[in-house]
């Protein structure tokens, strides 16, 4: 995986190692801009990593580029573990949702981003990148669209390696798929994800709202064999997971039974299940 490289138009992708989960390895980071640009997702934690981050960051500069600010998508580690480095270093600001910064207490968050606002970097061609606030797969998740080029950086709600996790208790599997219902409306040209390759039609691979629309599809379609395998009697999270997930390799389980959870906490609200002792039956 070369880096730095052309990832869209007005964009740079930087790959950096993080303690992600496999099979991923890495976590983009991006430049967006032209004269004036936002670094967003300043991933690594490990020091290697750090230090050719920073040289990109720097080198950047060097073009005539001026950075305005490091913008966290969300606050996971794999996204955040170099955040408070590579402020201090470049002497830059760091951006997040208001919900993002009350989950890094130890993290100085300077500007809180909200749903609609609109992020205009000067250059030949100005930029102008509105936020979105999608939660789901965190509470508060942000992804970055620019309307003019059809580009959209979608942090954690899709991955072209790997899968998106729903976790119970920080993530809503009903939000989620609201959230990637509104992303395939924006007709988007190319979707910048955490992990993996960037999206776009034009590489050969799916476009973003096909993309979008097919993680809807695979969640639903767990979610119809969730419903299948429910019974009056209940069952437990341990004896489901094998039904529900008989097509997912052993190995995957544990990360499976996370996700069945958000499902049939789904489930719950929508009363098409409901806990039964220390299992879950029919609604």
């Amino acid at each position: 995986m070369s880096r730095p490289r052309h990832a869209a138009p007005g964009v740079e992708l930087f790959p950096a190692r993080t303690p992600t989960l496999p099979p991923a390895t890495h976590t983009n980071s991006y430049a967006l801009g032209g004269r004036e640009l936002l670094l967003v997702e300043p991933a690594t934690p490990y020091d290697d990593e750090r230090r050719e981050w920073l040289a990109w960051a720097r080198g950047l500069a060097s073009t005539g580029r001026r950075a305005l600010a490091i913008v966290l998508t969300h606050h996971h580690q794999d996204h955040v573990g170099g955040a408070a480095l590579f402020a201090a270093e470049l002497g830059l600001p760091v951006w997040a949702h208001e919900v993002t910064a009350q989950l890094l207490p130890d993290l100085r968050i300077d500007r809180h981003l909200a749903d609609g606002e609109e992020l205009v970097l000067a250059g030949e061609a100005p930029s102008r990148w509105r936020v979105l606030h999608t939660p789901g797969h965190a509470r508060g998740h942000v992804c970055l669209h620019e309307e003019a080029t059809g580009t959209v950086v979608v942090g954690d709600m899709v991955a072209s390696v790997g899968t998106i996790l729903i976790a119970p208790g920080e993530g809503d599997m009903a939000v989620y798929l609201g959230q990637l219902d509104r992303l395939a409306a924006l007709g988007a040209e190319v979707a910048l994800p955490a992990h993996g390759d960037p999206i776009a039609a034009s590489t050969g691979g799916p476009s973003p709202t096909d993309l979008f629309r097919f993680y809807i599809a695979h969640r639903l379609g767990r979610e119809a064999k969730v419903v299948a395998a429910l019974h009056d009697a209940g069952a437990t999270l341990e004896a489901l997971v094998p039904v529900v997930y008989a097509d997912t390799p052993v190995v995957a389980w544990p990360i499976a039974r996370l996700s069945l959870e958000a499902h049939l906490l789904k489930l719950e609200q929508e009363g098409r299940a409901r806990k039964a002792g220390e299992g879950w039956a029919r609604g």
